[in-house]
């Protein structure tokens, strides 16, 4: 483990940073309630960006996420206390004995948005187009790794869907059967939009139903099936979602309207919360930590976040070709500095890719060395001292946190290497597509769990995964990934994952930085607000008090 001082350097960055001194309004975030709900339950949400579409089929970022979550609804759902998997759609399931069969009854009263009866067609149809070659979902490996020939299917082997384990029995039975038993499946369906349904004969309305980017989710389009509907979409300044009056649980619904607010920057988040303009930020700035624990500490919330931060390399590009250059790169981050003196907000060094202690997994792989191993690594790759080395450009997308983190390795890199690096700032929808392209050479990226089993941390970084966006690929990790998922027990499955993480941590596609926590502040009026490992928050429990 490589510990050194760093402390002046980065305290400055910090300082450089400001810090607020103006209280949090008192009408918005402190003052004592009666405890009684509002006559009007509106409700207003700080979302981090703006969404590059609502398809919860082609979400790949929580500002996408959060506002499907609030459209769409699962087979199951999630408990808002622990998000232990609960009846959604489905009111009840059997699995086989074998645990490869799941039978899910649908509720007779389940609708969509426009009134149309919820089939186990739809949710036929729904996988078909998640695992069509054309679609190319970022998130099909979610459901190909697991649903019975998805795979041969997804990859042109297999042409009849009507062989793929996805099955209508009648209008309100639909049958899953899965290549392995898969202990932890309702998690992954309970928390992650890509096993839930679409309403095809709304989306064919608009094009091919294995079509992206079409204008099924625009306002006066989109249907869906979750508490609420989509009523506006501003770009740019706000998404407004209402009550959804054909929602199987409709009577439940606490808010009569969400609003969400795309601010990229922390700053401006937490300026809107302080002025009673938004309940819930997405994040609030570092400066901000110290001004709310000593001025309003019931607003301030510090959660366990169940993810990981990275710098994702393109190894298709040299220098980074060259896993010793990724290695020197990880080796040369001070990472208890960052979090100390930069973040300062409960995260933890990341030294391994996957995310210790999920589900009793912690990986034994380390990233180990000293910058003289560091300094040694880059000249064996032929720039020693830094010479010759490429001026490469770090990519990242808008967030305080996100350039001060940037800001203070750039110097580390600098200072102990002799490696420059530019720092590029883009728009989220921007920064999504340069990933996906892979139109960049390092970049700023984490992945939050899709759902609470270590597999999460595994999967995306399989050849050809729709999230892996590195063009890094390694046969004997494929083959461990596969052997992982037809594991018969825990034990076997949680040995072979400590193999790949060894293989990560020796090829560094992605150079881990922390683990994250999540800091925002929430005002204390707001019910129904649990924390939670993923950060998910069902909506429908949230209400306001007077």
């Amino acid at each position: 483990m490589l510990v050194r001082s760093f402390v002046g350097s980065l305290l400055a960055l910090v300082l450089l940073s400001g810090c607020g001194k103006n209280r949090p309004a008192a009408t918005a975030a402190s003052a004592g309630g009666t405890g009684k709900p509002a006559a009007t339950q509106i409700i207003r949400i700080g979302n981090g960006g703006e969404p590059r579409d609502l398809d919860p089929q082609a979400e790949v970022g929580i500002p996408e996420h959060q506002i499907c979550r609030a459209l769409f609804e699962g087979l199951v759902t999630e408990d808002p206390k622990d998000l232990h998997p609960t009846p959604g759609v489905a009111e009840r399931w059997e699995i086989s004995d074998d645990g490869r069969v799941y039978t899910f009854h649908l509720r007779p009263n389940a609708k969509w948005s426009n009134g149309d009866p919820i089939t186990a067609d739809d949710y036929v149809q729904s996988y078909r187009r998640m695992l069509s070659p054309n679609f190319a979902a970022e998130y099909a490996s979610l459901v190909y790794n697991f649903m019975a020939r998805g795979k041969d299917y997804y990859e042109g082997r297999l042409k009849d869907f009507s062989q793929v384990g996805a099955k209508a029995l009648d209008p309100h039975t639909l049958q899953i059967t899965l290549e392995h038993a898969t202990p932890y499946l309702l998690k992954i369906i309970a928390s992650h939009a890509s096993w839930t349904a679409i309403p095809p004969r709304v989306v064919t309305k608009f094009g091919a139903l294995d079509a992206k980017g079409t204008a099924w989710t625009r306002p006066g389009n989109l249907v869906g099936n979750g508490p609420f509907l989509l009523k506006e979409w501003t770009p740019h300044q706000r998404i407004v979602v209402v009550r959804n009056p054909y929602y199987w649980d409709a009577a439940n619904v606490k808010p009569d309207e969400l609003v969400f607010f795309p601010t990229e920057s922390q700053v401006v988040d937490e300026r809107m919360f302080r002025t009673g303009q938004v309940d819930m930020t997405y994040e609030l700035p570092t400066a901000k930590i110290a001004v709310y624990q000593r001025e309003d500490p019931a607003a301030l919330h510090i959660e366990p976040y169940l993810g990981v931060s990275f710098y994702r390399c393109n190894v298709a590009r040299p220098p980074l070709n060259d896993k010793r250059v990724r290695q020197a790169l990880a080796l040369a981050i001070d990472r208890e500095a960052i979090v100390s003196h930069v973040l300062r907000g409960g995260q933890m060094p990341a030294y391994a890719v996957s995310y210790p202690g999920v589900a009793g997994y912690s990986p034994k792989a380390r990233i180990t060395g000293t910058l003289a191993d560091a300094k040694r690594l880059l000249a064996e790759a032929g720039f020693p001292d830094g010479r010759g080395f490429p001026n490469l450009e770090l990519t990242y997308n808008t967030s305080d946190t996100n350039q001060a983190v940037a800001e203070a390795i750039q110097a580390m890199w600098r200072r102990d290497l002799g490696v420059n690096i530019t720092l590029v700032n883009q728009e989220w929808k921007v920064y999504l597509d340069a990933q996906q392209t892979k139109n960049y050479t390092l970049a700023r990226a984490g992945w939050i769990a899709d759902y609470v089993d270590p597999h999460t941390f595994f999967e995306l970084w399989e050849t050809d995964n729709g999230n892996n966006d590195t063009y890094w690929s390694n046969a004997t990790y494929d083959r461990l990934l596969h052997a992982a998922l037809a594991a018969k027990t825990t034990e076997e499955r949680y040995a072979l994952y400590q193999k790949m993480d060894a293989i990560l941590v020796d090829e560094l596609p992605v150079i881990p930085i922390f683990y994250y926590s999540m800091i925002r502040a929430v005002n204390p009026k707001l019910h129904g607000y649990y924390p939670t490992l993923l950060d998910n928050h069902p909506f429908k429990y949230f209400w306001l008090e007077q």
